[in-house]
């Protein structure tokens, strides 16, 4: 593919660059279109992203409607039929900042300002639209041939909430027309099994913004799914010795000074409060509570490991926009634990936090996913904890340990926690990017921070190792991730509602009733609709709205012959059976967590 490269010469590109280009090319020409279209438009920056490109633009006070972004596409399919040729040129920073001025651009005006006094800037030009860029660019706008608009969102300048809030449009481009279709059944599926619009139209959780963005409250339904996740996995940590307890959503400054949250995660943390003489922060995690709950006895190697879970309350000062519903909120539970180890027992409970990991996935059919050894980036002195020794220490054990255990992984540079390196467990969920689930990070930073000891068997005191871990992750996370899987068809035990009676006529009143009590007293999670409704109604909203697994029909002839009709949600067809085989049929679906 010929391109023009930012010293104006024409040339072919590396096939990997292609996709590069075509959608670097389109953010120019849908900026040329929206200046077109609303010629006091002010640019920020356009480049082109993994998935297509996009453009931060000030538009004043004006809010585009999606009939405004139907009408940008359409001008930018002119230009590319008016076939402008692109051409390149270079100005010193002064003449580049007379050129900005001279066209109103004063977001590029000060973006050249940030560059150094000897720099030499690049421009694209095409018909009358002229923008700063280090290219390269198609030859003519007609090259780009495949293209589609998305949407818009909100975007600070320079992604600085204390800037001016743009105007963010998006969209992407290919090469061909049938790898743009492709893509769009992709959104298309996407959409439909977007966590947001499924907890709104099962009413599971909602969000207000007189509560606050990014704080999620969980309606009566959604509640259920959570604590029956809470219930799940704590039961599996008792089986395992785990003892839980329960802390403060909020420490004092000096207690994440101590960890070195203060100093390597604050940025993160909502700002502090000042109350009668001290600083409290709401937590952004748990492990600095569970060292002052190990530091709060003596102990001993026979004591050892210790397993401290909790399903905890944090908060995170996310920004406005990498919000998404209860996937990445400003509030979540996770699912924590912190186990206090020797040096000896690394290599096993490491071995039993994986086997639980796995098995946690088996049970609810989780295939598709990657371990990576994440660990610190050297170079930086900022993000990690200054030790170098006790990072070759810690890096060498946990990889040591994952090599003896057969465990596949891959490593990754600069991915490790402030203090120590981790197992991260990366999921592919059915649409969208990876996401990690669990972890499982060790930690020798902490202890030594917080002066843990026990009382080893010769006598001495030494510093326990503690292995930071979360099977689920967060609840609020890993209730998204099992939305999206499922459509919101959760499997029988995890449903909110697990079977719904329905009355072909009020007639069948008393017999609902009856079947509705049997299956509550058989605690089953069932509803009994008594509305005066038509029957096909009632069971298009179970099945597609409610998502109910069971529809329980109740008729004439269920009522004389004491049965009941049962319509599974992903079939036409009903089975006629007696309530006792029913109930027997559904609680061990239950009990067997199928």
């Amino acid at each position: 593919m010929k391109v023009v490269y930012n010293d104006g010469h024409v040339g072919e590109c590396a096939p990997e660059e292609e996709l590069h280009i075509i959608r670097h090319t389109a953010a120019h020409i849908m900026a040329q279109a929206v200046k077109r279209l609303y010629p006091d438009a002010d640019f920020g920056y356009g480049p082109a992203t993994e998935k297509g490109f996009y453009y931060d633009i000030d538009l004043g006070d004006l809010k585009l409607t999606d009939e405004d972004i139907a009408k940008i596409e359409a001008e930018m399919k002119r230009i590319t039929k008016e076939n402008l040729p692109i051409k390149a040129f270079t100005l010193q920073r002064k003449e580049a900042i007379e050129l900005m001025q001279s066209r109103g651009e004063k977001y590029k005006v000060e973006h050249i300002g940030d560059l150094d006094e000897d720099a030499v800037i690049s421009f694209y030009q095409q018909g009358e639209y002229v923008d700063m860029c280090v290219g390269p660019h198609l030859c003519y706008t007609k090259a780009l041939k495949t293209f589609k608009l998305l949407g818009q969102s909100g975007a600070y300048w320079k992604n600085d909430s204390k800037n001016k809030m743009l105007t963010r449009i998006y969209g992407t481009a290919f090469a061909k027309p049938e790898e743009l279709e492709e893509y769009l059944k992709q959104l298309a599926e996407a959409e439909q099994r977007d966590h947001r619009r499924i907890g709104k139209e099962m009413r599971l959780f909602m969000t207000d913004d007189l509560v606050g963005k990014g704080l999620p409250m969980f309606l009566p339904k959604g509640y259920i799914i959570w604590q029956e996740l809470e219930n799940y996995i704590k039961a599996k940590e008792r089986a395992l010795g785990y003892q839980h307890v329960m802390t403060p959503c909020v420490g004092t400054v000096d207690l994440y000074k101590t960890s070195g949250h203060w100093e390597h995660y604050k940025d993160n943390m909502f700002p502090a409060m000042e109350v009668e003489g001290e600083s409290f922060v709401l937590r952004p995690m748990n492990c600095p509570h569970h060292m002052m709950i190990y530091a709060n006895k003596t102990h001993s190697y026979r004591d050892l490991p210790i397993r401290i879970g909790e399903i905890a309350h944090d908060f995170r000062f996310e920004s406005s926009g990498t919000l998404k519903g209860i996937e990445r909120g400003r509030h979540f539970c996770q699912n924590d634990a912190h186990l206090f180890v020797t040096p000896e027992q690394i290599k096993d409970e490491v071995s039993r936090v994986v086997d639980l990991i796995f098995d946690v996935y088996r049970d609810f059919n989780i295939t598709n996913y990657r371990c990576v050894l994440s660990l610190r980036d050297p170079a930086d002195k900022v993000k990690y904890h200054q030790d170098d020794a006790m990072w070759e220490k810690a890096e060498s054990a946990l990889r040591d340990v994952l090599d003896q255990l057969g465990i596949e992984y891959t490593e990754e540079i600069g991915e490790a926690a402030f203090y120590g390196p981790k197992l991260d467990v990366n999921v592919k969920p059915a649409v969208g990017a990876e996401i990690t689930l669990s972890t499982c990070q060790l930690d020798f930073c902490l202890p030594a921070k917080f002066d843990l000891k026990y009382v080893d068997r010769d006598g001495e005191k030494k510093t326990p190792v503690v292995l930071h871990r979360a099977i689920l992750g967060s609840l609020d996370r890993f209730m998204a991730y099992i939305i999206e899987e499922t459509k919101g068809k959760f499997p029988v035990w995890l449903a909110p509602t697990q079977a719904k009676v329905l009355l072909v006529s009020e007639k069948y009143a008393d017999y609902g009733k009856k079947v509705y009590e049997a299956l509550n007293d058989a605690k089953v999670r069932v509803e009994l609709d008594e509305r005066n409704e038509k029957i096909g109604y009632m069971i298009r909203e179970a099945q597609v709205v409610d998502r109910v697994p069971y529809m329980v029909i109740i008729g004439q002839k269920e009522a004389e012959e004491g049965t009941v009709s049962i319509r599974n949600r992903d079939t036409t067809q009903t089975e006629t059976m007696t309530l006792d085989e029913f109930i027997e049929k559904i609680t061990k679906e239950i009990r067997e967590r199928r």
